[in-house]
């Protein structure tokens, strides 16, 4: 599976979006503000536990996650560069 599309089953999932699909996200959509999903900073701790849980990646700079939680696409280009498991 692709890891983008990896990553939204995921992203669903971890934040209970119930009524969302994989398709509905687009990838390069912000994940954050009244754009894209809309996600807030309780959304960006789930985030980080899945990073974690999943990918073997610590992230405990919030300036550093910002940049990773852009998008899907930041997501997926940072897990796959930094990934453990």
């Amino acid at each position: 599976m692709e890891l983008i599309e990896e990553l939204k089953l995921k992203v669903i999932e971890a934040l209970n979006l119930e009524d969302m699909k994989p398709e509905d996200i687009d990838p390069d959509a912000p994940l954050f503000g009244d754009e894209g999903l809309g996600l807030d900073s309780i959304d960006v701790l789930e985030l980080i536990v899945l990073m974690e849980r999943n990918y073997g990646i610590r992230i405990s700079d919030s300036k550093t996650g910002k940049e990773i939680f852009a998008s899907l696409r930041t997501m997926a280009d940072f897990v796959s560069k930094n990934r453990t498991k």
